[in-house]
């Protein structure tokens, strides 16, 4: 844990700006409550040229929402790194939840890593957006490196383990079609 305090602490004496202070908060935001992933779902559902990919980042939040923040964070029972070092100045809302994992990074890895398995041009530009989200819970001394690690590892896994789940029910949907006359 001494490593991820010197880390958390060489970000807050080395990179800490005024203009970092008021983006950081602000890029962070963007992952609250998952909303930004939720809305891309279901903006994706609604063209039938991406339907499939929207099917796959539902399904791939479902199983982030319900194994990463429903189960991980309460098992794990994590405390926040500024509740250990009650010395640092926070500069965003403190959450109420667990630390471990980044239920931010989580969400967001978890949607870039459902668009790369359906090979959407949209991946890129939310990777980027996702890698800054993932280093914001850093900067904003909100989570421990290894629960950033944590949440990026994960969303991956989620996002393959989505698009495993649609091309299953697609499989099963096509072999009960052709079973009925």
């Amino acid at each position: 844990m001494a490593w991820e305090f010197a880390l958390l602490d060489a970000i807050q004496a080395h990179l800490r700006t005024a203009a970092g202070d008021f983006c950081m908060p602000l890029i962070s935001a963007l992952g609250n409550h998952g909303l930004l992933w939720v809305v891309l779902a279901l903006a994706l559902l609604i063209p039938k040229k991406t339907r499939r990919t929207g099917l796959v980042l539902s399904a791939a939040l479902a199983l982030d929402w319900g194994l990463c923040n429903g189960l991980l964070k309460p098992l794990v029972a994590r405390t926040r790194p500024y509740d250990i070092n009650t010395a640092i100045q926070l500069i965003a809302a403190k959450p109420h939840d667990y630390s471990f994992p980044s239920g931010h990074t989580a969400a967001a890895f978890t949607a870039v890593s459902a668009l790369c398995q359906c090979k959407s041009r949209l991946f890129w530009p939310f990777f980027v957006c996702a890698g800054l989200i993932a280093f914001s819970r850093l900067y904003l001394y909100m989570h421990f490196p290894t629960d950033v690690l944590a949440g990026i590892v994960l969303g991956w896994g989620f996002g393959w383990m989505g698009a495993k789940l649609v091309a299953w029910g697609e499989a099963a949907y096509a072999a009960r079609a052709k079973a009925k006359p």
